[in-house]
């Protein structure tokens, strides 16, 4: 029997775990500022992530470990002021929460108060199960993050799929249900088997959302650069692009620069 869409006026983490039992698909996308922000909010989404992708296509870094927390905390911010419906999560960057559960706990609150953000991402399972536990005693709410975790690309020295191998998917399918029995409101499951997050996502009772991670998990996130098509360097597979902003910016930018050179652009009906 299908449940009737619920009109959410402001999602919530409860509201997440709802579109899940009910079968509703949660749409995600990342945002760093306040006018792309104000967009993706406007068309609907359900949850923007301030991800630490923001040290690759906002500062250009190769990764994304140089970024730092009041880096993150700038960035959030700006979101925050532009969104009324979706829930604003916001990760915490490398070296932030990894090696200390108070300073895991001292970087959330930073987040939480100095940004306005609802919740925040951390990557990893078992291995910083103290660090989350502490921040969801304090109250703030945290996403998990499995599978391919881009903070510690040098271990994996690569960004190709991960939990490929049982051993691997074991430790995965763990780690999930360990983030559900702390206290995660959800999981981010990056770059793995469609099989094996689709198999996650119905293990688990809070709500899995896949980037790479195929389509039978609860929902989907992507960089808005690259849904978008502002970065044309970036074609993974399960990239789907709804515009190829990167021709129609250059084409525009250019003819202004070609209109201003000609003397064309103000004309009349464009000065006071």
């Amino acid at each position: 029997m299908s449940v009737a869409k619920k009109d959410y006026k402001r999602i919530t983490t409860k509201s997440l775990i709802e579109m899940k039992s009910n079968g509703e698909k949660i749409s995600m996308l990342t945002a760093y500022d306040f006018t792309m922000a104000k967009i993706v909010d406007t068309a609907g989404v359900d949850v923007i992530l301030v991800g630490d992708s923001a040290s690759n296509v906002m500062a250009g870094h190769e990764t994304t470990l140089p970024i730092t927390l009041d880096q993150m905390i700038y960035h959030a911010s700006s979101v925050v002021r532009a969104v009324e419906r979706a829930l604003v999560v916001v990760d915490l960057p490398f070296g932030s929460y990894q090696s200390d559960p108070k300073e895991a706990l001292r970087s959330a609150i930073r987040i939480m108060k100095e940004s306005g953000g609802h919740a925040v991402k951390l990557e990893g399972g078992k291995e910083i199960k103290e660090s989350i536990k502490k921040i969801l005693n304090a109250g703030i709410p945290v996403m998990g993050h499995l599978g391919l975790t881009p903070q510690s690309i040098y271990k994996f020295g690569t960004y190709s799929v991960r939990a490929k191998e049982d051993q691997e998917a074991e430790k995965l399918i763990e780690d999930a249900k360990l983030l559900e029995k702390i206290g995660c409101f959800g999981i981010v499951l990056e770059k793995i088997p469609a099989d094996l997050a689709e198999k996650v996502a119905k293990s688990i009772s809070i709500p899995v959302i896949g980037i790479g991670a195929g389509g039978g998990v609860d929902g989907q996130v992507l960089v808005i650069h690259d849904m978008l098509g502002m970065n044309n360097e970036f074609s993974p597979r399960f990239l789907r692009r709804y515009l190829n902003l990167y021709e129609e910016m250059t084409r525009a930018i250019g003819q202004y620069a070609a209109d201003v050179k000609s003397s064309d652009f103000p004309n009349s009906t464009e000065q006071y």
